[in-house]
């Protein structure tokens, strides 16, 4: 099975890109990329953005898919307006399921998306979106809603929805509890997935890494219900065992759900 990423290039290996390919590798899926953006980055924070010219994304995205049988498309850091139309006209040619990470905003601070480009994307990519991966900070950024409880993640999520996107998950770290709770939405039916919250630094690339594991899994045919579930295991086991590298965040354990033979519980529970 063929997956192919959308995204930057992150010069520590944590996230963006190589977390892509790391995920995609350890779940049996060969990955494809098309890369928008490099970036100068490391543990400490990112140091410097260089943006990959929208014709070249194009140039990039049209070789791979008239070459390869790519069967899930995964986004990640798209950085402009220009980027994103590109990648919307691309995408809305194919029926290929798509899975949208609205990466905004580095784990140091630093913006990975321009402000007049989150109009874009809701407008331009959201309708052909299968599932939206926002964590809280993002889901505030596109809803233009301050998130500080259930029902204000509720209402953002309808909110999502409605912008065109089939399925949001709205990822939980950023809150507090012993768990840590993603809240799933689609038109039909929403579900929470919890695991226990591990405390630690090593955190970087997580958003990266559960929606590539969600791409893959995608890619290799299983449900939604199923992706979402062994992807929660993926990052769970990525960040309870912490690869201790670098001397800021450093990046989750891609080896880990192999290692740990896959095994995970997860808590799921109908909302």
């Amino acid at each position: 099975m063929i997956a192919l990423t959308i995204a930057g290039s992150d010069s520590g290996g944590g996230a963006g890109i190589q977390a892509d390919i790391k995920t995609f590798q350890e779940l049996g899926v060969f990955g494809t990329t098309a890369i928008t953006a490099l970036t100068d980055q490391n543990t400490l924070g990112v140091h410097g953005i260089f943006e990959v010219s929208p014709i070249f994304v194009q140039q990039q995205l049209q070789t791979i898919l008239d070459d390869f049988s790519v069967k899930a498309i995964k986004t990640g850091m798209l950085f402009s307006a220009e980027i994103i139309e590109v990648v919307a006209k691309i995408v809305q040619q194919y029926q290929i399921p798509l899975i949208v990470d609205p990466v905004m905003i580095a784990k140091g601070g630093a913006s990975l998306l321009q402000d007049e480009a989150i109009k874009t994307l809701i407008e331009k990519l959201f309708p052909y979106t299968t599932i939206c991966t926002p964590n809280i900070p993002e889901a505030e950024l596109l809803t233009g809603k301050r998130i500080k409880n259930i029902k204000d993640i509720e209402e953002a999520a309808q909110q999502i929805l409605q912008m065109g996107v089939e399925c949001v998950i709205i990822k939980g770290g950023h809150l507090d509890g012993e768990q840590a709770t993603d809240r799933v939405y689609t038109r039909q039916h929403s579900f929470s997935i919890s695991t226990p919250r591990i405390q630690t630094k090593d955190t970087h690339g997580t958003g990266c890494t559960f929606s590539a594991a969600l791409t893959a899994n995608i890619a290799k045919g299983l449900s939604i219900h199923e992706s979402i579930i062994e992807a929660k295991k993926f990052i769970h086991l990525a960040i309870s065992t912490p690869l201790h590298i670098g001397n800021g965040h450093g990046p989750t354990n891609h080896f880990a759900y192999n290692e740990q033979k896959r095994t995970c519980e997860v808590a799921v529970n109908e909302l």
